[in-house]
């Protein structure tokens, strides 16, 4: 199965969460999965961390975005926070949930393989 990879763009947390929706279910298959916060969208991890959308979604028995970054992390799916992002935001690599990693656009990337899919959102 060929890499999915996800560059988050805005700071749109409905955006993110169906990004991770996705990140999760391609790592619950076997494949691997990354997800990278770029720029505004790091401020998406500013605890405490929700989404407009929280409430609805609990009440139809769904994940919130906090446990949705949780489930996401445990099922293997890389998340990595965007460093000028993070300055931007006034985040500090203590600030984000644990998992988490600091990193940038070229590093990414790097990582990325030439069979992956690589998707903005």
């Amino acid at each position: 199965m060929r890499a999915l990879r996800i560059v988050v763009a805005t700071a749109d947390a409905e955006r993110l969460r169906g990004v991770l929706a996705m990140a999760a279910a391609q790592a619950a298959l076997g494949g691997a999965a990354a997800v990278f916060l770029q720029l505004d969208a790091a401020g998406l991890l500013r605890a405490p961390m929700g989404a407009p959308c929280d409430d609805a979604h609990r009440a139809a028995g769904l994940p919130s975005l906090a446990m949705l970054i949780e489930e996401a992390l445990g099922l293997g799916v890389e998340l990595t926070v965007c460093q000028s992002g993070m300055a931007l935001c006034g985040l500090a690599a203590e600030d984000l949930p644990l998992g988490v990693e600091t990193g940038g656009p070229i590093g990414f990337l790097q990582a990325t393989g030439d069979q992956a899919r690589l998707i903005f959102a």
